[in-house]
């Protein structure tokens, strides 16, 4: 792969990742408000944000894997920043969903 085609694999990422981490942001206001499905529901479409994400993310690393030379990108880089980052909201919002829902109980 050649620079170009890495940058745009990063732009991916950051859509991908970005998209997930807004519905996880709605995620938390929807159980602020109570609204546990509507909660439940936003974190899968995260998580589905995500999956096309990684898919992106293992297609370079299987390149590499097969003795590809990959190019830098500071774009990629900074996909995969937002990609971790994403990661770690899932799973403190899901956390986060269920300490709301026990303590309005």
């Amino acid at each position: 792969m050649n620079r170009e085609e890495i940058t745009l694999l990063g732009f991916e990422i950051v859509a991908y990742a970005g998209d997930a981490r807004s519905r996880l942001l709605e995620a938390l206001s929807a159980a602020q408000a109570g609204d546990y499905d509507k909660a439940e529901s936003l974190v899968e479409a995260a998580g589905e944000c995500i999956t096309n994400a990684h898919k992106a993310q293992t297609s370079l690393l299987q390149k590499e894997a097969l003795g590809e030379d990959l190019a830098f990108s500071v774009t990629l880089m900074h996909g995969q920043d937002h990609l971790m980052t994403t990661l770690l909201l899932k799973d403190m919002m899901k956390h986060m969903i269920e300490l709301y829902r026990r303590s309005n109980r």
